[in-house]
């Protein structure tokens, strides 16, 4: 199998991971940079150039796209779709989960419980509006935010008020969500590879912050779920037409709640706290693809 792990930068952790993983197994595989593709688009000679050289005779892709590349990276996911060439992640599976608001649309249509959620298009709404979210504190958060940044907590209306007025400032487009005080700054992270959950961790707030991300210091530990977690998540994973993701679930009163999904997971902290291989589990994915391709599905 040929492979194209598509990355800005193959010294991160998960790439290198891929990369190994796919040697381990005997495939030829490359790191492309997706931001130095260039794309050909002729009817059904669309081509893939990097640094002036066509890519051709590859199988599979394996996305990992960035938050601040996404519309970019989803061009040259659909560029290689359309060459026949597999790849782990659509490109419009990319673009469906990277907008939360969107993302928390769909779900929430199909049955999927989240956090109560408010997005407030226009600012001389806002007072009358954020009370639908009926107590204090409340989550603020970007759209487009990633590892925690751009999440805040307001413990008040005063100070809540000061923050939206500052998003709308900058013009940017802001989430206010519920805080679900019995998750206590848990939540947890189930890996999903192929439909099946492959390893799930619980991530815990350092002291005196609310935020689990471990890019924000928090600490992981390997968790046992739930049979209504794991369905939870794995439905989610299906709405949302992915192969790989980390679903990052808030346990609640009213049962488990997805928070996020992430179509482009790390796989640090999940390979480091559980010690399961998840970079082989993808390849082996990848395989499945290649073959259920040459065999016309």
């Amino acid at each position: 199998m040929r492979v194209i792990i598509l990355s800005r930068n193959g010294a991160l952790y998960s790439t290198r991971s891929l990369f190994n993983a796919a040697r381990r197994r005997n495939h030829f595989v490359r790191v492309v940079d997706h931001m130095h593709c260039d794309l050909m688009i002729e009817n059904e000679h669309n081509t893939v150039f990097v640094h002036g050289q066509p890519l051709r005779g590859y199988d599979i892709i394996i996305p990992r796209i960035g938050n601040t590349v996404t519309s970019y990276g989803a061009s040259v996911i659909r560029q290689f779709e359309s060459m026949g060439v597999k790849s782990v992640l659509s490109a419009e599976a990319l673009l469906r989960t990277r907008d939360k608001l969107s993302c928390m649309q769909v779900l929430s249509h199909n049955g999927i419980p989240v956090p109560k959620t408010l997005l407030i298009n226009n600012y001389s709404q806002f007072q009358l509006l954020h009370h639908k979210i009926e107590d204090f504190p409340k989550i603020i958060k970007l759209q487009s935010g990633t590892h925690g940044l751009g999440v805040i907590k307001a413990d008040n209306a005063k100070s809540m008020e000061a923050m939206m007025e500052a998003f709308y400032g900058l013009k940017q487009k802001v989430l206010v969500q519920e805080f679900i005080e019995e998750s206590a700054g848990e939540d947890i992270r189930i890996f999903v590879v192929g439909g099946e959950v492959v390893a799930s961790m619980k991530r815990s707030a350092q002291p005196g912050e609310f935020r689990s991300n471990l890019h924000r210091g928090g600490h992981a530990e390997v968790e046992e779920i739930s049979e209504e977690e794991s369905r939870v998540a794995l439905e989610a994973v299906r709405i949302l037409g992915l192969n790989v993701a980390g679903v990052d679930l808030l346990r609640s009163t009213r049962g488990p709640l997805v928070l996020e999904v992430n179509a482009s997971p790390g796989l640090e902290g999940i390979e480091t706290t559980t010690k399961v291989d998840i970079a082989k589990k993808i390849i082996q994915l990848a395989e499945r693809l290649v073959k259920l391709r040459a065999n016309g599905g």
